[in-house]
């Protein structure tokens, strides 16, 4: 939709799209995954239903349909995108349903975190088997893989770090041409890190969580250590997004819409923002 594509100042010509699809079809490009955007100013039902109609028809084996996240506190040049431009919630919904809608009927599978991939792709598969995991840049089939990133603001991740190289670019080529690193910052993550990113990935990837069974890997007892996490939970199934079975947290088909809802009690640093403090993070919907 260029009216909206220009309201982002993201103009990418339909003709190029389709042109360099086929360049990596003829490469010899097995899987090949499209990145589409919801709730960008003037996005409607009608022009994102034409959106879908032309993506699907180049028949992606995955697709990615992100949410736009208006964060201006952060990212100052979304100041110049007029609010009022910007679809309303419950055009926000009326856009999730017919993408829910509209790929399942053209035979993709829901993975989670607006993630869709054709039934005979590795990630489904993995999904299936419990095999499914994910970092900090989206779903892989690579669980135990470290992540070297290369390049400007580039991140790093291995088990226990966290990297980021410098974010400009004067900066990042003068680290490297000294023979040292890039990297600008860094994070070395605790072990109660650990515990709570292991079952925010259960929730996201295989959708549910055994309690005894995390209680084992990690070596302490489910309910205790996640005690502040439990009133919650309980909240969260009482809207039916998850069902509390005997041992087992088990996210429903209509949760698997709000994965980031349910994964957000057992997010520590969540819980340590004030209400003095300015908003930090995006709505999840």
């Amino acid at each position: 939709d260029e009216k909206v594509q220009k309201a982002v100042n993201r103009v990418q010509p339909e003709a190029l799209i389709r042109q360099v699809y086929g360049w990596l079809r003829e490469a010899g490009f097995s899987s090949i995954n499209i990145d589409l955007m919801v709730g960008l100013p003037h996005q409607t039902v009608e022009s994102f239903s034409l959106t879908l109609d032309k993506m699907l028809a180049l028949g992606p084996d995955r697709l990615a349909v992100f949410n736009y996240a208006h964060v201006p506190w952060m990212k100052k040049h979304q100041k110049l995108i007029i609010e009022s431009d910007l679809p309303d919630l419950p055009t926000k919904l009326a856009l999730q349903k017919l993408m829910m809608e509209r790929l399942a009927d053209a035979g993709y599978v829901y993975i989670g975190m607006d993630h869709f991939a054709k039934a005979d792709d590795e990630i489904v598969t993995a999904q299936q088997s419990k095999t499914l995991y994910r970092n900090f840049q989206g779903y892989t089939t690579h669980k135990d893989c470290d992540i070297y990133a290369f390049g400007v603001s580039a991140i790093s991740q291995t088990a226990e770090v966290y990297v980021q190289n410098a974010k400009n670019l004067a900066e990042y080529q003068r680290r490297i041409a000294s023979g040292g690193l890039a990297t600008e910052r860094g994070l070395r993550i605790s072990r109660d890190d650990m515990i709570r990113r292991e079952a925010i990935s259960g929730i996201m990837c295989d959708l549910e969580l055994d309690k005894a069974k995390f209680g084992r890997q990690w070596c302490i007892d489910f309910d205790t250590f996640f005690a502040d996490a439990l009133g919650d939970l309980k909240d969260l199934a009482a809207d039916g997004l998850i069902a509390l079975e005997p041992g087992i947290i088990r996210v429903t088909e209509t949760g698997r819409i709000f994965l980031r809802n349910i994964a957000m009690p057992f997010d520590a640093y969540l819980r340590q923002q004030t209400a003095e403090l300015k908003p930090r993070y995006s709505k999840t919907l």
